[in-house]
């Protein structure tokens, strides 16, 4: 870590708290006594940085609450960002703080977001892409622990022609953050801050309505979901059995990724804890295939998969 940089920034003679990390490469250090609240985050490959630089000053054009960016080293992969507030709204919820309030503040800040136009240098989240990530984690990572042998070429083009009949109905143009859960959210005094955003693209608003109110990381209550889907309606005007649909089958793409992506975690990079998060996205996942929209991804994991498997591996 450069002295020189944080120095040349105003940042030299701040105190350096390093801050928990996540299931991403990124490692964040609160830099105290600076001339602003202010983070360093180290982005180094596979993260990228240049991404996160973009949509920071796209979303600050539109008026969003995300960081200002007051110092980059590009051949360091550092970034002095601002400080949005000391806590997310994941350590309010796990510290007792009431969550009808933050929810209902997280769903207003969501809609403020999918009313920006996206930046036509936005990476697609579509069909396509969505059941390219899917088969990334549920079938080269999930299938070989479950099943004791890799997936063949001919079921990932079978759970692809799956996949893209039940999504393409869906495909959107709004820009979506993707990763849109209290983790990723700051409460504070100019309303919900948005951060790791990095991942942000073209696709359809409903994906980040799933991620809030089925979040993959923790239980939501039915009258918080409900309440959330009400207000995401008055303000966007988005409501029925569209939204119903569409929020069914990109919680069934989701779910089933990201109980993959746990299984990756805990075999690629040494990170078992995360598999305490199977059974939830599992029940979803199972909850979501029960809408007719999700027919096709449900006609084939009831040919590949049956119920007794969809869990963690043993």
């Amino acid at each position: 870590m450069s002295k020189e940089f944080l120095a040349r920034h105003g940042f030299g003679d701040a105190t350096l708290e390093p801050l928990p990390s996540d299931a991403s490469f990124r490692r964040y250090t609160r830099l105290v006594g600076g001339p602003a609240p202010a983070l360093l985050m180290e982005s180094p490959p596979p993260e990228d940085m240049g991404a996160f630089l973009a949509i920071a000053r796209h979303l600050a054009a539109h008026g969003q609450h995300a960081p200002r960016i007051f110092g980059v080293d590009d051949e360091q992969y550092l970034i002095i960002v601002e400080d949005l507030g000391s806590q997310t709204m994941a350590q309010l919820l796990d510290a007792g703080a009431a969550p009808m309030p933050l929810y209902l503040a997280a769903t207003e800040a969501m809609a403020s977001l999918h009313a920006v136009p996206p930046a036509p240098t936005l990476p697609n989240w579509q069909s396509p892409e969505m059941s390219k990530a899917t088969r990334a984690t549920f079938l080269e990572w999930w299938w070989p622990a479950v099943m004791g042998a890799p997936a063949s070429p001919e079921l990932h083009a079978e759970m692809h022609a799956a996949l893209i009949a039940m999504l393409e109905p869906f495909n959107g143009k709004a820009l979506v953050h993707r990763d849109f859960f209290p983790a990723n959210l700051v409460p504070g005094p100019k309303g919900m801050g948005l951060i790791d955003f990095q991942e942000a693209a073209i696709g359809n608003p409903a994906y980040d309505l799933v991620s809030l109110v089925e979040d993959a990381r923790r239980d939501v209550a039915p009258e918080i979901r409900e309440a959330c889907m009400a207000r995401y309606a008055e303000l966007t005007g988005q409501a029925g059995v569209g939204v119903q649909a569409a929020m069914a089958v990109l919680g069934a793409q989701r779910h089933l990724r990201v109980a993959g992506l746990w299984v990756r975690l805990h075999h690629r990079d040494g990170r078992p804890g995360y598999l305490v998060h199977g059974p939830r996205c599992w029940a979803m996942f199972d909850r979501a295939l029960r809408h007719p929209a999700a027919a096709p991804l449900r006609e084939f994991m009831d040919r590949h998969v049956p119920r007794p498997l969809r869990a963690n591996p043993a």
